[in-house]
């Protein structure tokens, strides 16, 4: 796979044009081809990402996560909230991992441009005119690696064992079926967490 034949992908999937997204989707596919390996259709990859909250490191995890198939549905996928536009992807089969991230000279530029100028102005996404956008995305689309990442070396980690949780149980307050590795003990029964935190 490549940036180009996954764009259009990552645009349904994201919602919108923006240079982010393609940032993360060229982000991910570098992690991937430094570390040998392929998008994860279970749980074969594991992204630990350094972004936060925004704008821009929501589009940019939107990308990671179309790269990779590492998706908080699958639960391969974590958030560190370090506002930073970095990320490690981990091989979880060999503990292999490495960190991608973006250069701060290349983001500089990338904050600078018309695009993100009018979005700090509060304009959405969906209505910067085409000319403010695709310039950029199709420069990103392009550009050589070493001219917008920070490749780290690749480093063996270890990995926590984790099993697939099958077995549910009513809650004894709501009765909603939970999880049993989330129920918690109380004088009714078993009772899920939002349950346990009423007074």
């Amino acid at each position: 796979m490549n940036a180009h034949d996954l764009f259009e992908a990552g645009m349904q999937f994201h919602g919108h044009k923006c240079p982010a997204m393609p940032m993360g989707l060229r982000a991910g596919l570098a992690a991937m081809d430094a570390l040998g390996v392929e998008h994860s259709r279970d749980k074969e990859l594991h992204v630990v990402s350094e972004t936060g909250a925004g704008h821009v490191a929501g589009c940019f995890v939107d990308g990671i996560m179309t790269a990779t198939g590492c998706t908080y549905g699958k639960s391969n996928i974590q958030k560190l909230y370090y506002n930073k536009m970095a990320f490690t992807l981990i091989d979880t089969l060999t503990g292999r991992s490495i960190r991608v991230s973006l250069k701060p000279s290349f983001f500089n530029q990338v904050l600078n441009s018309p695009f993100v100028l009018q979005r700090r102005a509060g304009v959405l996404p969906q209505n910067i005119p085409s000319e403010d956008v695709d310039f950029q995305v199709e420069k990103i689309l392009n550009l050589a690696e070493e001219n917008f990442l920070e490749i780290g070396e690749i480093q063996q980690i270890d990995l926590p064992e984790g099993e697939g949780m099958f077995d549910v149980k009513p809650c004894a307050r709501c009765w909603e079926l939970t999880f049993v590795n989330k129920l918690q003990d109380s004088a009714d029964g078993l009772i899920c967490i939002p349950c346990a935190a009423e007074k």
